[in-house]
């Protein structure tokens, strides 16, 4: 009887053995929080659509934050609510924000422990729910980027390292790197949402956010998710606009898309593993069809191993805490 010379299994049969071949391999630094926090709230407000997810007050967030950097997760994606909404969304670059008293009180808990990224956006802060200024119906593309450039200089000033812009409009990135170099911030990095799908994995997140559109969608300046192609374009003219790290979202759906950004660019890569997502994963968990723990860091170790070189996560402290357990 003939055996073959060549038998993968023999470096399969302990863990030990697996581990010393493992070609892609998850650690708590890969990953990102991205954590909710409301102003005016008196008491952190779970959220159903986000089990284990909640709307913060900046002492619960301040908290989290802690153990968060105690469990060896790097960094936080920052989403604030704020206490009043207006047509042209005034209270993103207001130095007494929620994101900036948020960066202020966190930078002075956990010092340089912890990297502080705000998403630079406007849906949370206008009343209308769109990702810009408006004309008519429309979003006005130019007029909004004036606006994103006056959030990047407010969060810089409030101790934010890392600005996130995802409205997806043209010219972005390079408004935000002009305008913080302008006000003498040429030290703050920004995170490119730069392939951002029109996705329907977005919608609990919707609900965290209070960012729910009042009329329309936001298809007109959202990726078509059949295109690849049109993603590296757009991450092409965002590296070329000065960005430091590019960013796909959402992150399962779009392996691929990943894939080729890492390959064709091989900047910094992030994938935004969305609140659908993790909802669907939660809810598999909950009753009983999946072993929740085995599933998330099966899914975020595919996420690592199709290029992202960092994971934004609702995982992110769970998993980072099942790490650490070994």
């Amino acid at each position: 009887m003939s055996f073959p010379r060549s038998r993968l299994r023999r470096l399969r049969r302990t863990p030990t053995l697996r581990a010393m071949v493992r070609e892609t391999v998850l650690e708590a630094t890969d990953l990102i929080a991205p954590l909710f926090v409301k102003d005016g709230l008196s008491r952190p407000t779970p959220l159903e659509a986000l089990p284990g997810q909640q709307q913060h007050t900046l002492g619960s967030l301040t908290e989290e934050c802690g153990r968060l950097c105690e469990h060896g997760v790097p960094a936080v994606l920052l989403f604030g609510i704020p206490a009043r909404k207006d047509e042209a969304g005034s209270a993103a670059w207001d130095p007494e924000g929620i994101v900036q008293q948020a960066a202020r009180r966190v930078r002075a808990e956990a010092g340089d422990r912890l990297a502080l990224i705000a998403d630079l956006c406007m849906c949370e802060y206008t009343a209308h729910g769109h990702c810009g200024v408006l004309r008519g119906e429309t979003v006005d593309n130019d007029a909004t980027l004036a606006a994103y450039g006056r959030i990047a200089v407010s969060y810089a000033e409030a101790g934010i390292d890392v600005v996130a812009p995802s409205g997806m409009m043209d010219g972005q990135v390079g408004a935000i790197r002009r305008a913080l170099d302008d006000a003498g911030r040429p030290d703050v990095a920004i995170l490119a949402y730069a392939a951002k799908y029109a996705s329907a994995f977005f919608e609990p997140f919707r609900h965290a956010a209070e960012s729910a559109p009042r009329f329309g969608d936001r298809r007109a300046y959202q990726m078509d998710p059949a295109n690849v192609e049109e993603a590296l374009r757009e991450v092409r003219l965002d590296i070329e606009e000065g960005c430091d790290l590019v960013m796909v979202k959402p992150a399962l759906p779009y392996l691929d898309v990943l894939s080729r950004v890492k390959t064709t660019f091989g900047l910094p890569t992030a994938a935004y593993h969305t609140s659908g997502e993790y909802a669907m994963l939660k809810a598999a968990a909950a009753r009983g069809w999946l072993d929740e723990d085995r599933a998330m860091l099966e899914l975020l170790v595919a996420i690592r191993r199709a290029g992202a070189d960092l994971i934004v996560t609702y995982c992110a402290g769970a998993a980072a805490e099942r790490l650490r357990r070994g």
